[in-house]
C-alpha cells in the first residue's frame, strides 16, 4: 500500500487533502488516480486508509475509509548524533526513523567537519525533518521522530533533560557493555526504562572534554565492541541493540541475567 504524510491538524475530518509536496508524489510518482486506496501517516501515532475522490492538477483530496491508533512505543530513544561530513546524517536520520527513535539531536562537537551559523541550522533542521518525514513513508512507521536544531554538546546539556537512561558511545578505557546498564536499571527500578538516550559521536570520537562533561551529565559509557566503527555504523549499531534489549518481549532482559 502506498503511503503519504500530512500533520496531525490535517487528519482531524473525514475529507483529507494533499497538497505540495504530497500532492506531487501522489500523483507523479505513485501515480494515484480515481478509487485508488493509499494510506496517510500523521506522525502521531494515526494510520490513516483513504481512497482518492479528486486527483486534480496540485492537489488530491481523499476520503477517510478507516483510522488506526498505534499506542506509543513503551521506551522513548532520543540519539544525540555528532554531524558527520557530507550527506552522512541524511542516512543516519533514514536508518535511526526506521529504527524507531522519537528525537534526533544533530551535535556541532569539537572534531565536527561542518560548521552552521543560525539560519543554516533553521534550514538544515528543516531539510533533515523531511528526510525523516520521507522515511516513515518509506518503512511504515506510524511515529515521526523530531529533528531538532543543531547544537554543541554543552548547550544540550545546559538544558538538563532527564532521561531514565542516558548511555555514550566511547572509545575511552572503563567503557561497558550497554546489557549491563539494562539489568542494573531494571533490577534497581522493577521495571525497564522509559525514556533512553545514546550520544554518538564524530570520527575519533568525541573531545575528552567533552566526554567528561558528558558522563558528568549523567551518560554511562558503553563499549561498541573491539573495533573502531564509523558515526553512521555506530548509530545503526547503538539504536539496534535498544531495540532488541528495551523493546523485546519481557522476559528478555531477566532470561539475559545468565548469559555470558
Amino acid at each position: 500500500m502506498h503511503r503519504c504524510y500530512l500533520p496531525p491538524e490535517q487528519c482531524q475530518s473525514g475529507s483529507l487533502l494533499l497538497t505540495g509536496r504530497e500532492a506531487h508524489h501522489a500523483l507523479h510518482v505513485l501515480r494515484l488516480g480515481r478509487g485508488d486506496r493509499v494510506v496517510v501517516l500523521d506522525g502521531a501515532g494515526q494510520e490513516c486508509l483513504c481512497k482518492v475522490t479528486e486527483p486534480r492538477r496540485e492537489e488530491v483530496r481523499l476520503e477517510l475509509i478507516e483510522k488506526r491508533v498505534h499506542a506509543a512505543p513503551l521506551c522513548g530513544f532520543t540519539l544525540l548524533q555528532a554531524i558527520p561530513k557530507g550527506k552522512i546524517l541524511e542516512s543516519i536520520i533514514q536508518k535511526a526513523t526506521e529504527l524507531g527513535v522519537i528525537r534526533i539531536v544533530p551535535l556541532l562537537s569539537e572534531r565536527v567537519v561542518a560548521h552552521l551559523g543560525s539560519d543554516e541550522r533553521i534550514d538544515k533542521a528543516r531539510k533533515w525533518q523531511t528526510v525523516a518525514i520521507e522515511a516513515i513513508k518509506q518503512c511504515g512507521s506510524p511515529w515521526l521522530p523530531t529533528v531538532e536544531t543543531p547544537l554543541s554538546p554543552g548547550a544540550f546539556l545546559a538544558r538538563g533533560e532527564a532521561f531514565d537512561l542516558s548511555l555514550v558511545g566511547a572509545l575511552r578505557a572503563g567503557a561497558r557493555h550497554p546489557r549491563e546498564y539494562f539489568l542494573s536499571f531494571e533490577k534497581l527500578h522493577h521495571r525497564r526504562p522509559a525514556s533512553v538516550s545514546v550520544w554518538v559521536g564524530p570520527e575519533g570520537d568525541f573531545a575528552s572534554e567533552e566526554l567528561d562533561a558528558i558522563e558528568s551529565g549523567g551518560a554511562r559509557p558503553i563499549t561498541l565492541g573491539p573495533l573502531v566503527l564509523r558515526s553512521e555504523t555506530a548509530a545503526v549499531y547503538c539504536l539496534s541493540i535498544l531495540n532488541y534489549e528495551l523493546r523485546s518481549p519481557a522476559t528478555a532482559l531477566a532470561g539475559a541475567e545468565g548469559v555470558g
